[in-house]
């Protein structure tokens, strides 16, 4: 693997560089996740529709947790290339890959046997229920898939490579829309054909990865006994990724349960949120490549002692997350409909719903940049908790109560209820800038012990 220094130069610039192939890469993965509901919005109606927006939901959360607990990697991985430890390096890929080889297939048993109850929990409308199981059972058993293309991305990040990934992700991303195209469309598979789709798109990027890993191992050469676990390897890992797990864990639970008010109001409803949380995801992207890339290059600057260029790469990426949050806000304003159109085109109530819901809800993309940053630079120091602490406030005390509220008082829109997510956002704002004044002006310790 190439290892790319990014603790030299100007800040911005590594923070441009490396944050573009990670947004390009992110693109593709949810451009062809937004394919599956645009394929099955032509050849499906509002019941296949809401299996779909909710199954993938679903799905999306494992991936949020798997990517959050893999973030311990990126950053133990910084560190030692960082501090030029490439030794220790190789030890924490080797354990990195055992630990989640292990998880991946634990998650898969679990998921496969509480199939019924997760559809359950969620409140399916009954009729998608039927097509949400199928999506979700093809899904489960591609956990594996998931879980190891996530993994070797974080890895490759931790070396300052976000470009490899980038082109096993293009590849499959055509493949899943050749492969929705013909399952949705030709065959009638429905929901079915959307998840074959995306699994089969996965399992092709595992492929292209690992074939990318061998091919390019390059500074840091992996051993048979790097494999084996160790627990101060492990425990380095597990303490940075395992608060961001479970803190992306509850936000998404909380996306559920938001869902699950949605899904009682009826299909209509159900499906309007399910799109408009498709097209957020897409949104989000660029405030998500500024955290991962604000972790990963502040965690190279943390291991190599230059902390002050670590705040820097923070503070940049809170500016770029914000300007194109407002601008996003502000196009929403005029192009809501059109854009949920696009994924219900002879739906009219559900394009009606959503558009509200969008108009509201888009202004989580700016405020939620800022605080995506601050949890990078937080997580670059081994600080997660603190990533943990904000985010479990604002689903507490805002999100989940805001949009219950909200739904309650005002049964016959969705507008109020979209504004509980920038609402959320805002408390973790004020928390970080707290955590920031307390002890970030003074400096983080490397706690990470990997």
């Amino acid at each position: 693997m190439v290892q790319n220094d990014l603790t030299r130069g100007s800040m911005l610039k590594n923070l441009i560089r490396f944050s573009l192939p990670f947004l390009i890469s992110s693109f593709l993965q949810t451009f062809y996740g937004l394919a599956d509901l645009f394929f099955v919005g032509q050849w499906g109606g509002a019941d296949t529709i809401t299996a779909v927006s909710v199954g993938s939901q679903i799905t999306h959360m494992l991936t949020v947790v798997i990517v959050g607990l893999s973030m311990g990697a990126t950053v133990a991985i910084g560190h030692l290339v960082g501090a030029g430890n490439r030794e220790r390096a190789a030890k924490v890929i080797g354990n990195t890959v055992t630990l989640f080889a292990l998880f991946a297939l634990a998650l898969t048993g679990i998921l496969i046997l509480c199939l019924d109850g997760v559809v359950a929990a969620v409140a399916t409308p009954a009729e998608a229920v039927g097509q949400a199981k199928e999506y979700l059972m093809v899904c489960f058993i591609g956990i594996p898939f998931i879980t190891a293309y996530n993994v070797i991305s974080s890895i490759f990040r931790g070396m300052g490579d976000s470009r490899t990934p980038m082109y096993f992700v293009a590849a499959a991303g055509v493949i899943n829309i050749v492969l929705d195209y013909i399952l949705i469309g030709p065959l009638a598979m429905g929901a079915r054909g959307a998840a074959i789709a995306t699994v089969a798109a996965q399992a092709c990027s595992v492929a292209l990865g690992l074939i990318a890993m061998l091919r390019r191992n390059e500074g840091i050469r992996l051993a048979g006994q790097d494999f084996r676990p160790e627990k101060d390897t492990l425990s380095g890992i597990l303490r940075v990724g395992i608060p961001i797990a479970v803190q992306d864990g509850f936000i998404q639970i909380s996306f559920l349960v938001i869902t699950a008010i949605a899904n009682s109001r009826g299909v209509d409803v159900a499906a309007a949120v399910g799109i408009v949380e498709k097209l957020i995801s897409f949104f989000f992207l660029v405030p998500s490549a500024m955290l991962s890339s604000v972790s990963a290059i502040a965690s190279q600057n943390a291991g190599a002692g230059k902390h002050e260029q670590a705040k820097k790469v923070m503070w940049y990426g809170c500016c770029v997350s914000v300007s194109f949050g407002l601008a996003v806000a502000v196009a929403c304003q005029f192009c809501a409909e059109a854009l949920v159109g696009l994924f219900a085109e002879d739906v009219q109530e559900v394009v009606r719903l959503g558009a509200q819901y969008l108009r509201s809800y888009v202004f989580d993309c700016g405020a939620a940049g800022i605080h995506f940053c601050f949890s990078g630079y937080f997580c670059a120091y081994g600080k997660s908790i603190l990533s943990f602490i904000h985010n479990m406030a604002s689903v507490l005390l805002v999100r989940i109560p805001g949009a219950y509220l909200a739904s309650l008082y005002f049964p016959a829109s969705l507008y109020p209820m979209g504004w509980a997510a920038p609402a959320g956002s805002v408390l973790s704002v004020v928390i970080c800038l707290g955590f920031y004044a307390a002890v970030g002006r003074k400096g983080f310790a490397v706690e990470n012990k990997a």
